[in-house]
């Protein structure tokens, strides 16, 4: 299988490498290694993750809150959205444009 990163996840995941560059000398780099090696888990293992909304799956990352959002198209897996799981759902929510129903 293929992974693509849009522009929007890669931006998410150099704000990632910024907060946690501030924190500690090494880590934004660590948190770069971890995130892109979950990403690349994609390729064996794209689409058995549970879907949350509107078709999305989410991987959550194994080092750091911060969870993957992806869509399957074909063989190919598209991460839309590398998001901090302490931020509120309603922001995760409108960041990938998902409409919350009454039912959910």
């Amino acid at each position: 299988m293929n992974v693509r990163i849009l522009a929007d996840a890669q931006d998410d995941l150099v704000s990632g490498f910024r907060f946690y560059e501030a924190q500690a000398a090494g880590l934004g780099s660590y948190f770069i290694d971890s995130l892109y090696s979950d990403i690349d888990s994609l390729r064996f293992f794209g689409g058995i993750h549970p879907v949350v909304a509107d078709g999305y799956y989410r991987l959550l990352s194994k080092r750091f809150p911060f969870a993957v959002y992806y869509l399957r198209e074909g063989d190919t897996m598209i991460v839309h959205a590398v998001l901090d799981c302490r931020r509120n759902p309603a922001w995760s929510r409108k960041r990938l444009h998902i409409v919350k129903t009454k039912d959910a």
